[in-house]
């Protein structure tokens, strides 16, 4: 008799405030994946086929709760996912690392009968999932908000088809993906800040779904990137009734971050190759002042790079900078006095 796959919550880091809790997740029966350096071709490919092939616990009880005792219930969706969109009379910040990450321990509703019924199918072994949400510290000087691919991760957006980004997500562990070069120093030194211990906070943009968020988290940890919030999104399946989104993706998660930390001012990192600029104008536009600069990573694609540079000439709200190599973008933020 075949063994059924254990029921696990998948915590994504997550962003919060003072005084309110905005934290991810999904409810999955599945075996965790085992992601680990040097790993053979095989357990590669099998990871990523394991990543898309999900059975998610549909619209089961799941509870929160912080270092201090307090918790709070919400309920997954059709597709297993969960959100805490919650205000808190705690302030988070007393419950934070110096860093800023507050530790959190989801689980599921013990008293539900789905639950019961798992655990007596012997598919529940511990019922405590640990995760942490990002509150920045009253150090930080700026946020920064980046993309991942072809900012920080080559990807290969552009290529025709989009082939290589399907070979390089499918073939490719995250220890033999390529960062560019002086990214993650670039990202090091504005995480540091002008004093060198600012702690900015960072948060990572990508259109990649829900399914590659341990994937993207390998390769921002492995590869020396400061470790931040990962907001990819998910794929809909075509009887999926949710409402659409007014705004894409990046776009909405970009307005969302300036809401959440409305006296914060930040730091916009993307690139030529999709619709950054485009998003991120967009944001500067409508909070002009809270946009210290944009970069935008160049690409090699001669249409794209007239346009950009022609919307990056036109823009008066702040400075757009389009950049081959993150040296340039160090040089600048170094002339502006905003890392060391």
């Amino acid at each position: 008799m075949f063994n059924r796959d254990p029921w696990i919550l998948d915590v994504f880091r997550t962003y919060s405030g003072e005084n309110r809790l905005y934290v991810r997740g999904r409810a999955l029966e599945d075996q965790p994946l085992k992601l680990y350096e040097q790993q053979s071709f095989y357990h590669t490919i099998r990871n990523a086929w394991r990543a898309f092939k999900t059975d998610e616990i549909r619209e089961i009880p799941v509870r929160l709760t912080l270092s201090n005792g307090n918790h709070f219930e919400t309920i997954t969706d059709r597709e297993g996912y969960f959100l805490f969109d919650i205000t808190t009379e705690t302030n988070l910040q007393d419950l934070a690392d110096e860093e800023g990450y507050v530790p959190i321990t989801i689980s599921f509703d013990e008293e539900n009968s789905a639950f019961a019924k798992a655990k007596s199918q012997q598919r529940i072994s511990l019922n405590k999932f640990t995760g942490e949400t990002l509150v920045p510290p009253s150090t930080a000087a700026y946020g920064v908000v980046s993309d991942i691919d072809d900012t920080i991760m080559k990807t290969g957006v552009t290529s025709f088809l989009k082939l290589r980004v399907a070979f390089n997500t499918f073939f490719k562990n995250f220890d033999k993906r390529t960062p560019f070069k002086d990214a993650a120093n670039f990202y090091q030194l504005l995480h540091r800040g002008a004093s060198g211990k600012d702690q900015n906070p960072m948060f990572y943009l990508s259109n990649s779904p829900w399914n590659l968020y341990h994937y993207l988290e390998k390769f921002v940890d492995f590869h020396g990137f400061p470790r931040g919030p990962i907001l990819l999104r998910d794929f809909p399946t075509p009887w999926n009734r949710t409402p659409k989104k007014e705004r894409p993706h990046k776009e909405h998660e970009l307005i969302n971050i300036l809401k959440h930390y409305p006296d914060q001012q930040f730091i916009l990192i993307g690139d030529a190759g999709e619709h950054d600029t485009t998003y991120y104008t967009n944001g500067a536009t409508e909070y002009p002042e809270r946009i210290k600069a944009i970069y935008i990573r160049a690409v090699n694609h001669t249409k794209k790079m007239a346009a950009i540079k022609e919307m990056a000439d036109a823009f008066e709200v702040c400075p757009v900078l389009l950049v081959k190599e993150s040296s340039e973008a160090i040089k600048h933020a170094r002339e502006m006095g905003w890392i060391v």
